[in-house]
């Protein structure tokens, strides 16, 4: 049995935006939605299930 592991992608700002795009095209992914990366150090998409960690912040493992 596998588990399914979201795409983590580490960013270098707290405010973000996901359209559910990159190796897609825009067009096949979701709405554009602004995201807010809080005092965890991360947000997870709730359209993609993508988990974006504040590079240096207190999620950040250096990998991703």
């Amino acid at each position: 049995m596998s588990t399914f592991q979201p795409e983590t992608i580490r960013v270098r700002e707290t405010r973000i935006s996901c359209d559910g795009s990159g190796d897609i095209p825009a067009a096949l992914g979701h709405p554009k939605v602004w995201l807010q990366i809080d005092e965890k150090g991360y947000v997870d998409c709730g359209y993609c299930d993508r988990r974006f960690i504040l590079i240096g912040g207190p999620a950040d493992n250096g990998k991703g």
